[in-house]
């Protein structure tokens, strides 16, 4: 079996030809290139699955806080508001806000995390998988399968375009976590193939032109409330793609215009806190608190 990784209509046509879910397809070809039997590999990927859920409940800790105190707390209250049924859109999105903070928080913490695809989105994802596991009552085997889609997804992002901030603006990690977010949602939905892609294409069109900018340089602010916002964004695009709703523009087309946007956006807004937020009075006021001001001259 050949997947190339370099078009993701080419391995969604694969998918729908073989009548199966891209996953399966995805692990058989990871199996015989790494020439392991595939439970060996989907147990690697079983593992992944087990760190992204370990890290929910540490994330929602109260008295979590990062180094610099920037960040952390914010999982507890979401996950106090769901449970009191304080939230405008239910126990669903309240979830996966509330795992994609807690996730996020622990990562600022220095705590254990799976990047997914990089360490700065790795709350979205995993609070996307969770959210179906325990809100929906997807099976944690369909969970685990579902996430070979969604690597599947960012290898096609990394080949065609980017995944690096630095590179590619915050499209290039919260929209592409979005992306492979969405196609795992739609997955587990039950979704087809082109809805698949169509929920990439939507993920990233909504996320076009989002930039890196990160206070003090610390991936903390606002990166954390964006794998918030990025998971909502992923259960948006999944949503209207499951109700038929398709992308005009192709999701291989979506990504190479995330490339050249990102190709085409100033330096001072690819994680270098020059630009953006990071440029505001007060983050220029919270950067000279943390690190000295004479260390930005």
């Amino acid at each position: 079996m050949q997947l190339e990784y370099t078009s993701l209509a080419a391995l969604l046509d694969a998918a729908e030809q073989a009548g199966k879910p891209l996953s399966e397809l995805v692990l058989a070809q990871q199996a015989e290139e790494l020439e392991q039997d595939p439970r060996q590999v989907y147990d690697r990927m079983a593992r992944c699955y087990q760190v992204m859920a370990d890290g929910v409940e540490p994330g929602c800790d109260p008295a979590l806080r990062s180094t610099s105190g920037l960040t952390g707390g914010n999982a507890a209250k979401m996950k106090a508001a769901v449970q009191a049924g304080r939230t405008l859109t239910g126990p669903v999105l309240g979830g996966a806000l509330t795992r994609a903070l807690a996730i996020s928080e622990l990562n600022a913490a220095m705590g254990r995390i799976v990047a997914a695809p990089t360490a700065g989105s790795c709350g979205i994802l995993p609070a996307a998988l969770l959210t179906m596991e325990q809100e929906k009552s997807c099976a944690r085997h369909a969970c685990v399968m579902a996430l070979f889609t969604a690597s599947a997804v960012g290898l096609v992002i990394a080949k065609n375009a980017c995944l690096a901030g630095a590179q590619g603006g915050c499209q290039a990690e919260c929209g592409s976590a979005a992306a492979m977010a969405a196609a795992a949602i739609v997955e587990l939905a039950g979704g087809s193939p082109k809805m698949v892609g169509d929920a990439v294409a939507i993920a990233l069109k909504n996320v076009l032109g989002l930039v890196c900018d990160p206070v003090a340089g610390l991936v903390e602010v606002p990166c954390v409330k964006r794998n918030a916002a990025g998971v909502a964004g992923a259960f948006v695009a999944a949503e209207l793609a499951l109700a038929g709703i398709g992308s005009v523009i192709p999701p291989d087309e979506a990504i190479l215009a995330m490339k050249r946007v990102g190709d085409a956006m100033s330096p001072a807004l690819k994680e270098t806190a020059l630009g953006g937020l990071a440029a505001t009075p007060t983050a220029c006021r919270l950067r000279d608190q943390l690190l000295g001001r004479d260390a930005w001259q």
